[in-house]
């Protein structure tokens, strides 16, 4: 886990930019950073050993994202508080907004058991309102300034999910707007030994798009959400092997344009297994 943070963690200490001024066209996000609680929630009434796990956070994301930023010269956005508390990644309205039950790894989470409207609201303020603002201002400062914007969100994934291996090294996850998707797809599929899932292990249609279509897919924006085998990236080679790779894919990477743009079917889009994005 990170460090402890003092009890008093307020709302500007729940998301971090880093390199608000950078020169790439890409905006990248973190939804799932941290595996930090503040003090006030204790362990949520789970075992220590539980807030490494995948149903906390998304191991192996934040230090590929930071080092991409870093050699693109793009902008960060990342939440530094666990999921367990609120998942940034999630509409207001959505039933697993503050997770009861991990639907893939059958956890119960105690403290997160029949919270009031007050308890919930206090945990939107803390984490999610800041992070969903600080994008907003983010994209809202680079279009006002004729800046260029295009929106990725960094994200991993257990290499086992209810006892079946998943194959993929990497999955791109994209709606019926593929510009930035096709390229970033054809990209991957070129390198040698690695496998590309597209819209797996998840699809939009399993509520894992939501920062995407807030804040991109809303203003027209080209946009595509990255998800790794959390295996690849566990220690320091395989997110600087991953980072370095994408960084390389990047560089060069042009979206198509809406015209080239093939787009799903609906049903296409839809057919998905109806999983939880803590898979």
């Amino acid at each position: 886990m990170e460090k402890a943070r003092p009890a008093s963690l307020a709302a500007s200490d729940t998301v971090r930019v880093t390199n608000p001024g950078g020169s790439s066209p890409f905006v990248l996000t973190c939804d799932h950073a941290s595996n930090f609680l503040p003090a006030e929630f204790g362990t949520l009434g789970l075992a220590t050993e539980d807030l490494s796990r995948h149903i906390a956070w998304d191991p192996g994301a934040l230090p590929v994202a930071r080092r991409m930023a870093q050699a693109l010269d793009a902008t960060l956005v990342e939440t530094c508080i666990s999921r367990l508390v609120i998942d940034c990644n999630r509409p207001l309205d959505a039933p697993d907004l503050i997770m009861s039950v991990s639907v893939s790894e059958k956890t119960v989470v105690p403290a997160n058991q029949g919270l009031s409207a007050d308890e919930r609201e206090a945990r939107v303020s803390l984490a999610w309102r800041p992070f969903h603002d600080t994008i907003e201002k983010t994209i809202e400062d680079r279009l006002a300034s004729g800046r260029e914007t295009r929106l990725v969100s960094i994200h991993s994934f257990t290499p086992v999910f209810k006892g079946k291996n998943r194959p993929w090294h990497i999955g791109i996850i994209h709606d019926e707007d593929r510009r930035l998707a096709s390229p970033l797809i054809s990209a991957l599929k070129r390198l040698a030994g690695v496998t590309v899932g597209v819209n797996e292990p998840y699809s939009p249609a399993d509520r894992v798009y939501f920062t995407l279509e807030r804040h991109a897919r809303s203003r027209g924006l080209p946009c595509a959400m990255i998800e790794i085998r959390n295996d690849e990236i566990s220690g320091e080679t395989g997110q600087r092997k991953w980072a370095d790779l994408l960084t390389g894919i990047f560089s060069d990477l042009e979206p198509e344009e809406a015209g080239q743009t093939r787009s799903h079917s609906v049903g296409q889009i839809a057919f998905s297994r109806k999983v939880s994005s803590i898979g």
